[in-house]
């Protein structure tokens, strides 16, 4: 097979509010009995919106945290201590020699880390909003968003390998071929 030429690395430009959201675009509900031709225009409005997207998460997750910064913050730390402690309990030899020492003191982790993570699963499920919500609205906007000229020229030349673009390049990764 032929191999392509990259030239080099770049970002896609910001879309304007009106080719992103207002009088020029149009929207329609894809058909669901069609997954492949919805498939597609996903991942082609993925790749021409793709900073305006970017752009969007930022806002929404900083709105949530806006909203609610104490259950924000305490949702960021409860994931990181969450995180810290499947990364310390992965050496199986050295836990399972602790809690045969200490049975007690086991249990009482155990019990005591359920806990906690029950008492702030309001600030973890908070902070999951704020991480998912942006993935919900981008995905609506590129399933309903019709695709234009603009938008197919610059997906073609995407497609040539002419220019990468960091969607690109994670729609790739993904095995997410271009259609």
């Amino acid at each position: 097979m032929g191999e392509k030429v990259v030239s080099e690395f770049e970002f896609a430009p910001l879309r304007t509010l009106d080719d992103f959201l207002l009088e020029s675009a149009r929207f329609q509900i894809p058909n669901v009995k069609d997954l492949e031709k919805w498939g597609n225009r996903v991942c082609k409005n993925l790749l021409y919106y793709q900073t305006n997207y970017f752009l969007l998460a930022v806002i929404t997750f900083i709105i949530v945290g806006v909203i609610h910064p104490t259950k924000m913050a305490c949702g960021v730390l409860v994931t990181l201590i969450i995180l810290l402690t499947l990364y310390l309990i992965r050496d199986k030899p050295r836990l399972n020699h602790f809690k045969r020492k200490h049975p007690i003191v086991s249990v009482v982790l155990l019990l005591s880390g359920g806990y906690f993570v029950t008492y702030m699963l309001g600030s973890l499920l908070i902070f999951f909003v704020g991480i998912l919500l942006p993935f919900c609205i981008i995905f609506i906007h590129a399933s309903l968003r019709l695709r234009n000229l603009r938008n197919k020229i610059t997906n073609h030349v995407e497609m040539l390998g002419l220019k990468k673009t960091p969607m690109g390049i994670f729609l790739e990764e993904l095995g997410m071929e271009q259609f």
